[in-house]
């Protein structure tokens, strides 16, 4: 069962060691590249700071985004700020999300992100903690996967194995990490092809921030999992 109140403070606890880390970094930092392809640090900062505005737009029953060009033309414009500006922002825009999670509301309801995409309530603080956790590890700044807290690694790796399940391009694929095993691709049509590594590896290759070099193959190559 989904603990929206656990979540939302491990929401709050991953926000704060984030904006310890980007307090700490030098001002002109923020117009360094991030290790997401295009983005700039600053763009990473700008994007989690909408990000926790428009989850709790869902949240309080309004639109996730206008439209995605709107969504994109935001982080443009608020990615070259200062770093100062940056920090404030994330602050500002994370505790305006701990608000509206901490309204009275029905957490079993359904609503509505981005693109047609429905989910129950109560699944939105983990949402917001993946962006917060994953993102940090984009800014480059020494926060890697493998300090990534255990649970929140598992859970992830949960989300996105169910995530791909069912899905015509990926195959069927049984995910090892040496004491836990995810199932995920297409139903089972014959054997699986079995991904084995650390929880780090698979969590990168799963969120499309590690090649999946590292890890161990076997049944057929690694698949190829479509974009987030």
């Amino acid at each position: 069962m989904i603990d929206h109140a656990h979540d939302l403070e491990s929401v709050r606890e991953a926000t704060e060691r984030l904006l310890t880390a980007v307090a700490e970094l030098e001002a002109a930092s923020v117009t360094q590249s991030s290790r997401l392809p295009g983005w700039s640090r600053g763009h990473v900062l700008a994007h989690l700071a909408r990000n926790a505005d428009a989850l709790a737009n869902v949240l309080q029953g309004r639109p996730m985004y206008v439209d995605a060009t709107v969504r994109d033309a935001d982080i443009e414009r608020d990615a070259p700020r200062p770093l100062a500006v940056q920090l404030a922002d994330l602050r500002d825009s994370a505790a305006r999300f701990q608000e509206a999670g901490a309204a009275p509301a029905d957490w079993s309801r359904t609503v509505e992100l981005r693109n047609g995409v429905t989910d129950a309530a109560a699944r939105v603080p983990f949402r917001r903690r993946a962006e917060v956790e994953l993102h940090h590890v984009d800014l480059g700044i020494g926060y890697e996967l493998e300090d990534l807290p255990e649970e929140f690694a598992v859970r992830e790796i949960d989300f996105l194995a169910e995530r791909f399940a069912g899905h015509p391009d990926v195959p069927p694929t049984r995910i090892e990490d040496g004491t836990r095993v995810w199932h995920s691709g297409r139903e089972a049509e014959g054997p699986e092809v079995t991904v084995e590594g650390s929880r780090a590896d698979l969590l990168g290759w799963l969120a499309g921030r590690r090649d999946g070099a590292a890890l161990t193959v076997h049944g057929g190559p690694l698949p190829a999992l479509p974009p987030l």
